[in-house]
């Protein structure tokens, strides 16, 4: 009773993934059942950004998501100082379910 296993989950990185890939630019949009999370780049002079990366979550995953990032940034701004967003950087709405930050 009262026993916990500790379970372990090894994570593969394959090579071509360990450099990452840098995002400016993302865009959310959601159903009854998922999250999908659009990665892109913004260039300056460029009116088109190109999708790097599609995320798609379910709903609890994305509500974790979201909690680990909360957390992170407030370790992050702990021991750095806080993110200053730039007005211009809010969000920028459409109709429906999707925003592009």
């Amino acid at each position: 009773m009262g026993n916990k296993v500790e379970r372990r989950i090894e994570i593969e990185l394959p090579s071509d993934k360990a450099e990452g890939t840098y995002s400016n630019f993302f865009l959310v949009s959601h159903s009854p059942s998922e999250f999908v999370i659009d990665f892109s780049r913004l260039l300056p002079g460029l009116q088109k950004a190109k999708v790097y990366a599609r995320i798609i979550l379910t709903p609890q995953h994305a509500k974790q998501l979201l909690e680990v990032l909360k957390e992170n940034i407030s370790k992050y701004e702990n021991k750095f100082g806080e993110i200053k967003l730039h007005p211009k950087e809010k969000r920028i709405g459409f109709t429906g379910s999707e925003e592009v930050h």
